[in-house]
């Protein structure tokens, strides 16, 4: 049988968003926590802040690639339904990691707190300062954390069913990120 693989780049930027975004959601809920000390709250932020910025960009590439570049065709021994649920996941964590990040950029310029980054990069706020619009964004994205834990969790369980249970190539199409 033979599978066709996501190209090098689709793979590259699969694994960077993921290895980052896994990074993120516990510095995320951790960065929060009563009786933190503040130098280490801070660098957790300051973390957080300037890698969702990466994730944005990445995310944007991402979607950017794999709208010129299809994916390859599912392995024949893939049901419809279970192809059609799989890509529905798919463009679903794209929505979600992609909300995430845009609401985290709200939330934290319309607080009027830095994103170290783009500040030495000299990239004005987008958005206003209000803290209305502050607390809007901080509900969704802590909201949109709980959907993006939820479907990481369906995408890496239906993985690893592919790679250990079924092994009929699905993971092998993403594996490893920079083969040939």
């Amino acid at each position: 049988m033979v599978v066709q693989k996501y190209t090098r780049t689709a793979r590259v930027l699969h694994w960077a968003v993921a290895v980052l975004v896994i990074a993120t959601l516990p510095v995320g809920g951790y960065m929060l926590t009563e009786g933190l000390a503040r130098p280490t709250q801070d660098a957790l932020f300051i973390f957080h802040k300037n890698v969702g910025v990466l994730i944005l960009l990445l995310m944007l590439a991402r979607l950017g690639w794999r709208l010129t570049h299809p994916a390859p065709p599912l392995p024949e021994s893939v049901p419809p339904l279970q192809a059609r649920i799989a890509g529905l996941t798919h463009w679903a964590l794209y929505a979600a990691v992609l909300f995430m990040a845009f609401s985290g950029y709200v939330r934290v310029r319309a607080g009027g707190f830095p994103i170290e980054a783009l500040d030495a990069l000299g990239i004005p706020p987008l958005v206003p300062r209000s803290d209305s619009l502050a607390e809007t964004a901080k509900a969704a994205h802590a909201t949109a954390r709980l959907v993006v834990i939820g479907l990481v969790a369906i995408h890496v369980g239906a993985a690893l069913h592919h790679a250990i249970l079924r092994k009929d190539g699905v993971f092998s199409r993403i594996w490893p990120p920079f083969a040939r």
